[in-house]
């Protein structure tokens, strides 16, 4: 990075020395050019720095009380980064050679100055700091990220884990399609279990952005400053234990997408502060007063009903009005009752597989059992079913009795309203007739009506048909 491309204005310099003809000379020259800070002594200095951060400290070597290496030395504790420049009319070579190769001292400039001379040490040691900041700031990014994929499931979106036909999953997924090469900002809505976060992976990945990183985290299993911390970053010493400088999520997920789930669970207060980083794209970590400014695509999702949340006083009308940008509804699995046996077998090839079990598939009172529920939690509860069913099965196939679900099922939905009436008859007596000329054998009987088995489960359950 040229000089060219740093704003100086932004970078304080301190000035020490116990002559205050010197300081005024230092302040006439470059008062245009560079924020200044004065102090007549090593203890005024000091003072100096525990209130105010600066780029660099140019000092008088020959002062009173503490020399200017004395002060350059007790300085790198409180500001470390802090670049000392050293104003001697004593031509100590070993001295300034050892303060030099100790870091100390990054320019020495010779008593009486040359305002040009000094000038050039200055602008050489802010750039310094610059370079020293921006350099800092890259390596904690990177070391935040890789502590983000250890920490983090971190996985691309395989299609093959999207499993069904469902016309309510084929209309998410349209939706999804269109959606994913923009940058628009998405918010999933439907119940815990519905693969939420999946579709959420499916956008980052058919976007331009899917070489870049995916970070997600769940608004609702933090406490709301534990939350802040983790959305916005911090900086060392800004609350108990912050021992560190440490990255957000924001920063984390720049150029990238950034999933935040369970966002209807957001505190008031982070609330508003998550507006404003949709609006302006800016932010600045817990305890700091750098702005940042970050390039993310965000992607939420919330199984609450944020219009009666709104209603409530408990989520704003402007958040929701810039997450909602694009909505999409993710259907539960009860309304998907023909991808049930899909799914089930896709799991299980899955657990099978990793728990090295001979199992070959399911049997049909397996099948017949998994349809006839109603999946209060939705295909995660379907995957933890069978990841159950393939530990406890002692057979060849997963039958009924392997199948614990851990509830009871739900009782049976209210039938068909009146309009509906006449079109459930004809269905019914179509299903029973099918049955009548199978002889009650099931397979011939959807294969009959075009359907599969999981379909026909569920629509003779929906009727009571034994």
């Amino acid at each position: 990075m040229s000089g060219n491309d740093i704003n100086y204005s932004q970078y304080p310099v301190l000035a020490v020395d116990d002559e205050r003809d010197n300081l005024d000379v230092i302040r006439y020259a470059f008062k245009q050019s560079h924020p200044l800070l004065f102090a007549e002594s090593g203890a005024e200095a000091m003072a100096t720095l525990e209130k105010h951060p600066v780029a660099a400290i140019v000092s008088d070597q020959r002062m009173p009380a503490m020399s200017g290496l004395e002060l350059l030395a007790q300085a790198r504790k409180l500001r470390p980064d802090a670049v000392g420049v050293l104003l001697t009319a004593y031509g100590d070579v070993p001295m300034l050679a050892e303060a030099i190769n100790s870091g100390l001292v990054y320019r020495y400039v010779q008593k009486p100055f040359d305002a040009s001379d000094l000038g050039s040490a200055i602008k050489q040691a802010v750039e310094k700091h610059h370079l020293v900041i921006e350099n800092r700031r890259l390596v904690d990014r990177l070391a935040r990220h890789n502590e983000y994929l250890k920490r983090e499931e971190h996985v691309s979106w395989n299609g093959a884990e999207i499993v069904g036909q469902a016309p309510p999953l084929a209309a998410a997924l349209e939706l999804v399609r269109r959606v994913a090469p923009t940058t628009a900002t998405v918010l999933l809505r439907g119940e815990s279990g519905t693969g939420k976060e999946l579709i959420a992976r499916m956008i980052h990945s058919s976007s331009a952005r899917t070489n870049r990183p995916f970070v997600r985290v769940n608004c609702a299993a933090l406490a709301s400053s534990v939350l802040e911390s983790e959305l916005f970053g911090h900086e060392r010493g800004s609350f108990t234990g912050a021992v560190a400088r440490r990255s957000g999520r924001f920063e984390l997920a720049h150029e990238g997408t950034l999933f935040l789930d369970e966002v209807g669970d957001m505190s008031s207060e982070l609330q508003v502060k998550l507006l404003r980083v949709l609006q302006e794209r800016e932010f600045e970590r817990v305890g700091g007063a750098e702005t940042l400014r970050v390039d993310v695509r965000v992607i939420s999702a919330t199984n609450r009903d944020l219009e009666a949340a709104m209603a409530a006083g408990t989520f704003r009308e402007d958040l929701f009005y810039r997450l909602n940008v694009f909505p999409i509804r993710v259907p539960p699995l009860r309304e998907r009752p023909g991808d049930i046996e899909g799914l089930a077998g896709h799991f299980l090839a899955r657990f099978v597989a990793a728990f090295g079990r001979s199992i070959t598939g399911l049997r049909d009172d397996a099948v017949e059992k998994l349809c006839a529920y109603e999946w209060p939690g939705n295909v995660r509860e379907l995957e933890n079913v069978i990841e159950r069913a393939v530990i406890l099965a002692r057979g060849m196939e997963i039958s009924g009795d392997d199948l614990d679900f851990g509830v009871r099922p739900l009782p049976d939905r209210e039938p068909p309203r009146v309009l509906d009436h006449a079109l459930a008859e004809m269905e019914r007596k179509s299903l029973v007739d099918a049955l009548g000329r199978h002889h009650g054998h099931k397979a011939d009987v959807a294969r009959d009506l075009g359907i599969n088995r999981s379909t026909l489960y569920y629509r003779l359950r929906k009727y009571g048909i034994q």
